[in-house]
Formats: structure tokens, sequence, C-alpha cells
């Protein structure tokens, strides 16, 4: 069978699976367009103020719309956070305290956060450098959360458990909206006062339901992700109780101005039309998804999730086995891609990772994994890791040379 039809094949066993993301993304698309209606979006909400950025009304409406939409109380959605990573580091800046313990639930954290936190790196300011304890719960053998040990490890100090909804640079499942509910409702036993934090990154509008809407406190996330819908150029969010958000807004801007900061540089308009956008483009990053667990799994790799698993988030992992069939993949995605297709992905440090990465990411707004990309830290297992995709379609073009580059396991 030729590797054309090996995706036809696939995209035929698929057609209920895709009919049923069809679905899901008219749900969340409603849900965004009754909060448009409510809060009477409007042309003149794409105007914006220069300087401070204060009493811009459309930052105002949108903060509002996107709290809405997530579920939350309130929420500060802003060009000056420069990636998910920072608006989760003001998040946990904004909330802990030296003396306060933080707890990930979910195994330890996405590489960026470990200088974050103070696991590497020093003299840069971490929360381990400010007085704050941190540890996190090991996964179990099956790489699920230790429900048993989670029941047990939230004390009086516990001021924050980290919940990371995707599973980043692991191989596991990343975390259902329904295992979130669970884990908040665990804490909340322990101690009610203790603040349930989602790193919501590459997980929003996979879902009918956010964080906020199962109990959790605050959410983080980028806006070069799910929610910039592949169109907005830059920044990030929180959202959940008003008092958090606040916090975290006085740690990106200042105590004092807080919220009420930040000019948004003309851009209202693509961040109102990308949070438009974005259940579709995540309905589209699904199916690529899908298609790629299926005809890799079908060459004798190990993916996660597998082929007709429901999705959690918009990370598909192949699990490739040798470096160089890492790189032949992330060399067949560039060479497919609509920007920079002439470029040759080559391993690298980047800033906030311990290994070195080979990605391929020829992207209209840099670094937008939004947009159809894939990379993979240069580490045994060797594992790809796929993320977005504004057209399934295109997925399964970049899929044909990819197959071709890495062939059977």
């Amino acid at each position: 069978m030729s590797t054309s039809e090996q995706l036809q094949a696939a995209q035929k066993a698929l057609s209920p699976i895709f009919y049923g993301i069809d679905t899901s993304v008219k749900q969340n698309l409603k849900k965004v367009l009754d909060s448009f209606r409510r809060h009477h979006v409007g042309v003149h909400h794409f105007a914006t103020v220069s300087g401070y950025g204060h009493d811009d009304l459309g930052r105002q409406t949108l903060d509002r719309v996107f709290a809405n939409v997530m579920g939350a109380e309130a929420a500060a959605v802003r060009v000056q956070f420069v990636s998910g990573t920072h608006a989760i580091a003001c998040a946990l800046f904004g909330v802990l305290r030296p003396g306060d313990e933080m707890l990930a639930v979910a195994g330890p954290p996405y590489d960026t956060l470990e200088e974050v936190i103070g696991i590497r790196g020093h003299a840069q300011g971490s929360l381990l450098e400010f007085g704050i304890n941190y540890h996190h719960l090991p996964l179990t053998n099956e790489g699920k959360v230790d429900w048993q040990a989670l029941g047990q490890s939230v004390g009086d100090h516990t001021r924050l458990v980290l919940i990371q909804r995707s599973c980043g640079y692991s191989w596991r499942e990343s975390l259902s909206i329904a295992e979130i509910e669970k884990i908040v409702q665990l804490v909340k036993q322990q101690n009610p006062n203790t603040v349930c934090f989602v790193d919501n990154c590459y997980g929003e509008f996979v879902e009918d339901r956010e964080p906020p809407e199962v109990g959790a406190d605050l959410i983080a996330g980028s806006l070069i992700k799910n929610p910039g819908g592949t169109i907005v150029t830059a920044g990030g969010y929180v959202a959940g109780r008003a008092d958090l958000v606040e916090k975290a807004a006085c740690r990106l801007t200042a105590p004092g101005i807080g919220s009420s900061g930040g000019a948004t540089f003309d851009q209202n308009r693509l961040l109102f039309q990308g949070l438009f956008l974005a259940p579709q483009m995540v309905g589209e990053a699904l199916k690529g998804n899908h298609l790629t667990a299926y005809v890799f799994q079908q060459l004798g790799y190990s993916v996660n999730p597998a082929p007709m698993a429901s999705r959690r988030d918009v990370i598909q992992a192949i699990q490739l086995g040798s470096p160089e069939k890492l790189i032949a993949f992330c060399r067949a995605i560039q060479q497919h891609s609509p920007i920079g297709s002439y470029l040759d992905p080559v391993p690298a440090a980047m800033p906030g990772y311990e290994s070195q990465l080979v990605m391929a990411g020829g992207t209209f707004i840099d670094g937008s994994t939004s947009e159809f990309s894939a990379d993979g830290p240069l580490r045994e297992p060797y594992i790809a890791f796929c993320q977005g995709g504004t057209h399934w379609t295109h997925v399964a073009i970049a899929l044909e040379a990819a197959i071709e580059a890495v062939g059977s396991a």
C-alpha cells in the first residue's frame, strides 16, 4: 500500500471521530459566540490606547469575554506575557510567599518550569531562592496520577498545587477535565485554602469544559497556542478567581498597577478574532493528531495517545527510537511547512530546556504551536511531539513525507 493509500485508509477509519470533533467544535464555538453577544463586542473594541494602557475598553472587554468563556470570575489577557511559561510564573509568584509549599501532583513539571521553580539553574530569583518549598508526586508505574498519595499529601502549608494538564515532554496521558475535577476535590477535602492552579497550555477547547468550571482556582496559558486561533502574534493569559488573577497581574506589571496597565499595541482585533477562531483551529489540530497516531501505529511505532483514544490536548507523541529518525521526521515536517520550508532543522540548545531540541516550526507566528509543528528533545527514547495544525489536510500532506523519511519501526 502506498503512503497516499495509507492516509486515505486512515481518514476513512477516523471518519466517526472527525464527526465527533466537529460536534465539539460547534459546542465550544457557541460558548464563544454567546460570550461575545453577552458583552456586546463591537468594532469600537478594536481601538486601542498607547502608553500605560489605562482605560483600554477593548482590553477590558476582552478580559470579561475570556473569563466568561473559561468559566472564571476574571481574566487578564495580555500581549506582555512573553510565553505560557511567563504567564505561569506570574501566577506562581503572585500567589506564593516565603515559607509556602507548592506541590506538583502529576509528576515533575514541563522543562521550562524547572528554572522557575529552582530545580535547575541558580541565582535567577527562582521560587526556591525566595524560600518557597517544592516537591512533586511521582506518577504511578502506569504513568497515572497517584491518587492514594495525593489523598495524603496536602498539608497545612500547601499553599498551591500545580496541575499540569498537558503531558509536556513526558510519556504519559494528559489530564482530562474529569481528572482535574477529581484532583481539585481531593485537594480541597484536605485543605480548602490550597489554591488549585492549572497549567492549561495545549488544553483549551479540547473538551467542552475548562478547569475553572470544575473548581480550579486559577489557570494560565499561551495565546500562541490554542486560544489565539493561530493569528494572535504574542501573549498569554491568566484566569480564575478575581483576587488570584489580580495577584498574578501584579507580578506582570507592579503592585498597585496590576491588571489596569498594559497597552495592546493595536492587537485587540486579532485577540478577539483569534478567540473566535480558536475552537475551529483546535478541532483541525485534533484531527491531525488522530491521523498521525493512526498511520504511525500502523507502521509499528508506539504512539501516545492511541489513534482512537479521546483527546485531552493537541499534542501527539511518536516514539521514534533513534536520534536519526527524530531529526529526519522534523526535517520532513519543516520541508512541508508554509514558512521556511528550505531550512534544515538541527539539534540545538534552547533557553529554558535541559536537553538539546530539534524543532520543525515553519509557522507564520514564530514559535506558534497552534500552527503545525513538531519537536523533541535529543534524549531517549527519542520522541517526536507533534502539535497544532490549521488544517488537518496540511498535516496529511506533511505526514506523507514524514513516513517516507523514517519508514517502518
